[in-house]
């Protein structure tokens, strides 16, 4: 095994520490994927160390490896099947015995091991005094101290790793299991040894069949010789169980964890006597019955008024920045399809998504600080009672938490669920809760159409309807799809830490490649598709010459500046008088000014005064300065600002009916009777259309028809452009909020529905009811809404 490069693997119980540590070890050296053929999460990174190239595989946590879950199944595979060299077990100090369980199992598969002894100053504040040689002694492989939250011991479980790396010795590990166990075990070794290819350790094959672990069994069937394999160990399970009167699993699992229980008696010694710890104190307020239920939704409640607070800073950078970028790239472009497209279609539609990433990366920051502390379990745990209520449990709510990040990470985290029906309802519903995709579509609505101080409260209410919303559809589907008796709450408490930084700041750096790569794969399709369905037929036929209009308009001002301007000044154009031409500048200058103004004064519920000269002291500078060429000036400047005011009218017109006769504009009106009862018009249609395919979508194509509409070069950007438009109001707005939140989840999280049900018919139905379940409660908010007069 001295070798110059070698595979790790980090094996441990959830809440361990062991991302922590893998974080710690590899830093940004790492990339997230998929197993091959299952939904399961993959993490690998890297790390070069004295010389040696070192590949870190994070295996899915998990208690056991009887493989009863998927994350069992691909954790206990990668070992047995991509056979890393060294199995690194992370193992929660403060929790020894529960963790040693699956220390055992790991060790019987005769792969080397070190022991990882994590969080060890919390095992000793809360008065446990381990002895790293008594465990060294009873299992036989080397054990190092960390606490990964300050990445602490990470060089010397690198240094140990790479000594046991060094030594190339087989790594034997055997259990006693009694003696007609045993015999039983040696029985099976003796007929195995028969069989020409095996590919898993003897003792530990023969242990899993007397366990009857489905997926050996199904192994072994396909080698020649195998039936009479298997025909041995029914034999000996039979013999067993009439020996010991009950399953054969339980009784081994019983012996692991009598041995495990005879190892902390001689490594443990402790000092609680019935103390309190840190975390109990804490866990006396936080899961109070009364209390903790309140405090859970306080703090969801600032978390998504911190995301959007902060988040509005960066984000009107980033605006900013897509926005000179926009103006950029028009400077050096002729006029055309391709300019359109990449300013409309690339820049203004990914762009618009890309803007709002500040804010997903606060929300991933908020959810990662949650969860390194270790206060989503005890959020589990909390709403217990309100689960128990609709016929789940605390433990469906994990996967519900993580659907705030993303809807898909939370169907696949179902599988960690062991009831079906449980499991099946949980993915259900789990679309209902609002991913990191929808938060951009929430904030560019709130900052248009609510105030500042509004903002946080109208965000949390719209999260609070998805959670909500999933604890009664999950009553309903619990009630008449899976009816079937509620398990009991079985879940560990880690303790409370601090996380690291490094840990956080990883997490977010992770979920905004993939938004990124998202913006710039599936988004981007849309985007450019969604520009050529607005700007095509490019040929269309108008209900008004515009052109011709913009002529009469055109030669209109040019006649009564001739008439009111020029003959009188006896001049043939503006440019001609030096002084005049200055002067209607500063007039234009001075009024672009009062017009901020004004616009603060109207906010601010104050009226213009009729006499402008009189209100504004520079004008009256200008007047008393200028008497005889003032009136001409600004009478110039009022025709002209007449004629960009008519010439503008006309063009958003143009605009607003190409956009209407596009290829969006036709499929927009095929479906806008259906959403017009909602508040909805056309463009809204297809926004929420073209969103099925991800919720961010929304926004770009909004972007897009709007940066179309819009014909000012001084482009007051797709918030404003929804704030000036007729067909929406803070009602709308929210009715719109409503929708996205509830109907279709996006084609990928169909895609897994798909693979974890093994089926068509559950997406199918998830997008189905949802979408009816949307168009029902937009319709009600909607018109209530316009019952109550807003």
């Amino acid at each position: 095994m001295a070798t110059t490069s070698m595979t790790v693997a980090l094996a441990g119980n959830p809440n361990s520490g062991k991302t922590t540590i893998f974080n710690n070890i590899t830093g940004a050296r790492q990339h997230v994927g998929n197993y091959p053929g299952v939904t399961v999460e993959k993490r690998e990174g890297f790390c070069r160390y004295q010389g040696k190239d070192l590949l870190f595989v994070d295996l899915p946590g998990t208690y056991s490896l009887t493989a009863n879950a998927l994350d069992e199944l691909v954790a206990r595979n990668v070992i047995i099947n991509d056979r890393p060299d060294i199995i690194i077990n992370i193992l929660d100090a403060s929790n020894l015995e529960r963790n040693l369980y699956l220390a055992v199992q790991l060790l019987e598969l005769e792969r080397p091991v070190v022991l990882a002894l994590n969080m060890a100053d919390m095992a000793e504040k809360m008065g446990q005094k381990i002895n790293d040689d008594a465990l060294t002694r009873k299992l036989g492989v080397p054990v190092v101290r960390t606490v990964g939250n300050r990445n602490q011991g990470t060089d010397e479980l690198l240094e140990t790793v790479t000594k046991v790396a060094n030594t190339d010795k087989p790594q034997p590990f055997a259990m006693n299991y009694g003696t007609e166990i045993e015999t039983k075990i040696n029985e099976i070794i003796a007929g195995i040894t028969s069989l020409t290819v095996v590919k898993y350790p003897l003792r530990w094959l023969a242990i899993k069949l007397l366990e009857n672990d489905q997926d050996v069994v199904s192994a072994i069937r396909t080698i020649a010789g195998g039936e009479k394999i298997l025909s041995l160990a029914e034999k000996a399970r039979t013999d067993l169980e009439a020996v010991y009167h009950d399953d054969i699993a339980l009784i081994i699992a019983e012996y692991r964890y009598r041995f495990v229980g005879e190892i902390c008696k001689e490594a443990i010694a402790s000092h609680t006597n019935g103390m309190q710890t840190i975390s109990d104190k804490i866990d006396n307020v936080l899961t109070h019955r009364i209390m903790g239920l309140p405090i859970f939704f306080g703090i969801m409640w600032l978390l998504f008024n911190f995301v959007f607070a902060v988040g509005q800073y960066p984000q009107g950078w980033l605006e900013d920045a897509i926005t000179w970028v926009g103006d950029f790239v028009g400077q050096y472009m002729v006029e055309g399809d391709l300019k359109s497209l990449l300013i409309d279609g690339v820049i203004g539609g990914v762009g618009s998504v890309i803007s709002f990433l500040p804010q997903i990366l606060l929300l991933f920051f908020g959810i990662a600080l949650l969860e390194d502390t270790g206060y989503m379990a005890r959020a589990a745990f909390v709403m217990d009672r309100v689960m128990r209520a609709v016929g789940l449990h605390g433990k469906s709510f994990i996967p519900l938490l993580l659907g705030f990040g993303c809807n898909v990470p939370a169907i696949m985290g179902t599988r960690t669920l062991d009831n079906p029906r449980d499991r099946m309802v949980t993915i259900l519903v789990s679309p209902l809760m609002s991913c990191s995709a929808r938060l951009p579509v929430y904030t560019i609505l709130i900052a248009a159409f609510f105030p500042e101080e509004l903002a946080g409260s109208v965000l949390f209410s719209i999260y609070f309807i998805g959670i909500l919303l999933a604890v009664v559809m999950a009553l309903l589907f619990r009630k008449f799809l899976f009816p079937g008796t509620t398990e009991a709450f079985v879940m560990e408490m880690p303790q409370y830490h601090i996380p690291t930084l490094r840990s956080i700041l990883t997490h977010m750096w992770e979920r905004s490649v993939l938004y990124l790569k998202k913006a710039g794969t599936l988004i981007l399709a849309a985007a450019i598709l969604v520009w050529f369905l607005v700007n095509y037929p490019s040929e269309v036929q108008y209900s008004k010459d515009f052109d011709g209009l913009q002529a009469t308009v055109e030669e209109s001002f040019t006649n009564q500046v001739t008439e009111k301007v020029l003959l009188p000044l006896q001049l043939e154009k503006l440019e001609d008088n030096a002084s005049l031409q200055a002067l209607v500048g500063q007039i234009d200058e001075i009024k672009s000014q009062e017009e901020e103004g004004a616009d603060a004064q109207a906010a601010n519920g104050l009226t213009e005064s009729e006499d402008e000269t009189a209100d504004n002291p520079q004008l009256l500078e200008l007047k008393q300065a200028n008497p005889v060429l003032y009136p001409y000036a600004l009478s110039y400047w009022n025709m002209d600002n007449a004629r960009k005011e008519a010439v503008e009218k006309l063009d958003e017109e143009k605009a607003s009916e190409k956009l209407s006769l596009s290829y969006a504009g036709q499929f927009g009106h095929f479906v806008e009777p259906v959403i017009q009862p909602l508040g909805f018009d056309w463009k809204m249609g297809v926004g929420l259309v073209s969103a099925v395919a991800a919720k961010e979508v929304l926004v770009s194509t909004l972007g897009t028809i709007y940066s179309v509409g819009d014909v000012e070069d001084d482009s007051t950007g797709l918030q404003q452009a929804l704030a000036n438009d007729g067909a929406f109001s803070p009602l709308v707005a929210y009715s719109l909020m409503i929708f996205t939140l509830i109907y279709s989840p996006c084609l990928a999280a169909l895609a897994v529905v798909r693979r974890e049900t093994n089926s068509w018919k559950w997406p199918l139905f998830s997008s189905v009811y949802s979408t009816v379940l949307a168009w029902v409660l937009a319709l009600a908010v909607y018109q209530i809404g316009k019952f109550l007069g807003y």
